[in-house]
């Protein structure tokens, strides 16, 4: 029965988040699949505005992703509310991480396993951490990945991140990593999707869908 259960629940992706010299960069690509085999959905927006200074980008089963997200959210409203600011982005990530942490020692018949990077601005500078599956929460002062194509991914930036890249460079990096999962990992396809977050706020500035549909 178990096996089933994984055979159909909606995971797979590769996310990156890059620190540049300007502000962030977050990238995924936009290929769901069930159990990494079958294709459900060529166009998934992983990349996710949740504030109006942080985004994240998600990986895993995507109705935890979705319960999570909405959660996140709606905690985040409470806390301007409450404060009459906007919470940091460490505030947001702690909240985050804590969410993430309940949810996979819930007891359920499908495991709830989330990956995801969040990338945002405050008074203190700009911020990528890396939220766990098991709701661990890591800085990250240059680049970070996740999901089933992370290992292609880290090849990439391994290889060509430099301290202090421009933001430009950043973007045309993260469209890089995320081919490079494309190229060899299943789960990970269709296309690719870049926000930026700057002093100016947050922007999505690569939406590139990749046509993979033959005609004689």
């Amino acid at each position: 029965m178990e096996n089933n259960i994984q055979d159909i629940v909606r995971k797979g992706t590769t996310t990156v988040g890059i620190v540049c010299k300007e502000g962030l960069v977050l990238a995924a690509d936009k290929r769901v699949t069930l159990g990494g085999r079958i294709i459900s959905h060529k166009s998934f927006e992983k990349v996710v505005k949740v504030s109006d200074n942080v985004a994240i980008t998600t990986a895993g089963t995507v109705s935890d992703i979705q319960l999570i997200t909405k959660l996140l959210r709606a905690e985040l409203r409470l806390k301007k509310i409450r404060t009459g600011k906007e919470p940091s982005v460490k505030t947001t990530a702690n909240l985050l991480g804590t969410i993430v942490y309940q949810n996979i020692r819930k007891f359920s018949t499908i495991v709830g396993i989330t990956g995801f990077l969040l990338g945002g601005k405050d008074d203190l500078g700009f911020w990528l951490y890396e939220i766990g599956p098991d709701g661990s929460i890591i800085t990250h002062a240059d680049f970070a990945t996740d999901g089933s194509g992370m290992m292609m991914a880290w090849g990439v930036l391994d290889t060509m991140y430099k301290p202090g890249v421009s933001l430009q460079d950043g973007i045309k990096l993260a469209v890089k990593s995320i081919n490079a999962a494309i190229q060899r990992d299943a789960a990970s396809g269709e296309g690719v999707n870049v926000f930026t977050i700057t002093k100016s706020g947050i922007q999505q500035v690569v939406n590139k869908q990749i046509e993979s549909k033959l005609e004689a």
